[in-house]
């Protein structure tokens, strides 16, 4: 994690950390790294999601970028992964999404992707750093013959849903779903898309005002959907975050199936039909041991990397494997994107569920989730750099690691998008899970809290 990106581009409360003048310093120092070796004109690509200061950083973003001589595409309100898609399509130098993806509504962030739609290798991210926070190098302005231009792209919606409705292999006719939005990005995308395919869509959170984007609804807040499946009898309901690039359901019993329960369905759907790479499955250290399991019985290789949707994303280009994502909902279906799609997971498990005639119950119960108890603590920058380096920090968690011995398994680590140490323990007996996970939390605290 840098200095100033994280695992998931620049975040920070809006007009506090991330202020006009830090966006227009980013996308000044962007522009010029990612078109240092260019003879054109850069093209930079702008997309945003419903939160009220993401029109103010496009703006300051434009103006930075504008400086230096680069034309700016506005696409206007759009999922994160439409600018990845796009950025190819409509032949950009770059994209820039202006997101906080599942965070409340007074943070914001900047995802920058490359022309080929793919997030920002750590080398270049680490040069823009330089720029904006060192100063290193001076990045010269346009004279004014050469100030680049803001235009507008009528259609960016549009083609991004003909692209994703491209990936589905069969139609959605006949069933019926509650689809959640988050009063994000999928407002402008996710009803047109589904009807589209056929589906009787509910559509749910999807009147945005700038500061009801993932309050009590979204992905993160699963209550009601689950309330309005069970109360309505529907297939199932799927829920995306603020800028759709994660996607969770519920079945029609109720009960969650995260992102883990999406992979083992659709890998095993892969697989069967031949198309699952090297019978490979990429996901994090974060992953359910179920899943472990799944794989072992059903002859999937399964390979964990660090949390964060890039690392499973670098893992997967190393080999090509098709498939990857998080329990959080972070899925790649890297033969349809270059990053996670909370709409393209939903019409890749639909399509499935459609063409297998059960039920998406009966579709979960490949896998068995074992239980998981999870502590977060909010700290510090300085907390967070304490945790690597506190002797006695190593110690307690040896102490965990022992005592959970070969049932269970613990993983503490930084958030890399929120100021925030988690904690998750998972094992055979839940009770010692949720025990040790509370006690290895209320250590920690006690110990950054001297910091």
């Amino acid at each position: 994690m840098g200095r100033l990106f994280g695992t998931d581009g620049v975040r920070g409360i809006a007009n506090e950390a991330l202020t006009v003048e830090r966006a227009m310093q980013i996308g000044r120092a962007a522009a010029y790294v990612l078109s240092s070796n260019r003879r054109n004109v850069p093209k930079i690509l702008i997309g945003m999601d419903t939160r009220l200061s993401s029109d103010m950083l496009a703006n300051a973003l434009s103006a930075g970028l504008c400086s230096v001589g680069a034309d700016v595409v506005w696409l206007g309100v759009v999922p994160t992964p439409a600018v990845a898609y796009l950025v190819g399509k409509y032949k950009a130098t770059a994209g820039i999404m202006i997101s906080a993806s599942h965070n409340p509504y007074e943070f914001n962030g900047i995802k920058i992707f490359n022309e080929d739609g793919f997030k920002l290798a750590d080398e270049i991210e680490e040069r823009i750093e330089s720029i904006v926070l060192d100063s290193k190098p001076e990045v010269a302005l346009a004279d004014s013959k050469n100030i680049g231009r803001v235009t507008f792209a009528k259609n960016a919606v549009e083609d991004y849903i003909e692209h994703i409705t491209s990936a589905a292999i069969c139609s959605l006719d006949g069933m019926e779903i509650a689809i959640d939005c988050a009063n994000g990005s999928s407002s402008v995308s996710a009803r047109k898309l589904f009807e589209g395919l056929g589906a009787r869509v509910h559509v749910l959170y999807d009147e945005p005002d700038g500061i009801n984007i993932n309050e009590g609804c979204g992905s993160t807040h699963l209550e009601n959907l689950r309330k309005y499946v069970l109360e309505n009898n529907l297939a199932c309901g799927v829920a995306f975050d603020g800028d759709a690039d994660r996607c969770l359901c519920i079945d029609d019993k109720g009960e969650v199936i995260d992102g883990d329960f999406i992979l083992a369905i659709c890998a095993l759907d892969l697989k069967e039909r031949g198309k699952l790479r090297r019978n490979t499955v990429v996901g994090t250290i974060m992953t359910n041991f179920g899943f472990t399991k799944f794989c072992e019985k059903n002859g999937i290789n399964f390979i964990p990397t660090k949390v964060g949707d890039r690392y499973v994303l670098e893992e997967m280009l190393l080999e090509g494997y098709v498939l990857g994502g998080e329990q959080s909902g972070h899925v790649i279906f890297r033969d349809h994107a270059t990053t996670g799609d909370g709409q393209l997971t939903a019409i890749q498990l639909l399509t499935h569920l459609k063409r297998s005639g059960v039920a998406l119950s009966e579709l979960a119960g490949v896998m068995t989730r074992y239980p998981q108890y999870m502590v977060n603590i909010r700290t510090t920058d300085e907390g967070k750099l304490a945790f690597y380096t506190d002797h006695e920090i190593k110690a307690l968690l040896r102490h965990a690691e022992e005592e959970l011995a070969e049932s269970g398994r613990i993983v503490v680590r930084p958030s890399g998008t929120e100021p925030l140490i988690r904690i998750m323990t998972e094992g055979e007996d839940a009770a010692l899970a949720e025990r040790i996970a509370n006690e290895t939390a209320e250590a920690i605290k006690q110990k950054l809290s001297t910091y």
